[in-house]
């Protein structure tokens, strides 16, 4: 056993914050330091979602419903999702287990290990966040790429 993760005590590092559909494509793609709260990093998220093509009508501007974990379970998160129209599933601290993730949330999960796959992100060279978030919206393109070469072969 190496010890706690370096996210975990406070220390300087990098986070990477996903939206990505129920298949596991990401949709919207963040950074942030180490030691800044996971819930400061929703909002740009949600904002960042692009429009959703549908088969009728005009395209959607919001995704329908949100899972998320503890790191975002804050009053002013839930009314600033209920006052967009965006159904939310928040696991709450003190009430639910941090064991089960769930069957909507394990889809975020497996696709931050796929892009924990990639050499470049498991450990950051840059300086400038901006090169980071490049790499990371690179790897999330090949995840994409993977997924639709699965599809088109299947």
């Amino acid at each position: 056993m190496t010890g706690p993760n370096p996210t975990d005590r406070g220390k300087l590092g990098s986070k990477i914050h996903l939206i990505c559909d129920r298949n596991g494509l990401p949709m919207s793609l963040g950074i942030s330091g180490a030691n800044m709260h996971d819930s400061l990093g929703l909002e740009p998220l949600v904002r960042g979602i692009p429009p959703i093509r549908s088969r009728r009508g005009p395209r959607r501007r919001r995704p329908a419903k949100l899972h998320a974990d503890k790191g975002y379970d804050y009053d002013h998160l839930r009314r600033w999702l209920r006052k967009r129209g965006i159904r939310h599933r928040i696991a709450r601290k003190g009430v639910e287990s941090s064991q089960r993730l769930g069957r909507h949330r394990w889809v975020v999960e497996r696709t931050v290990s796929w892009l924990a796959g990639c050499r470049r992100l498991h450990r950051r060279y840059e300086r400038k966040a901006e090169h980071f978030l490049a790499f990371v919206g690179i790897a999330a393109a090949l995840i994409g790429y993977r997924r639709l070469a699965a599809l088109l072969t299947a």
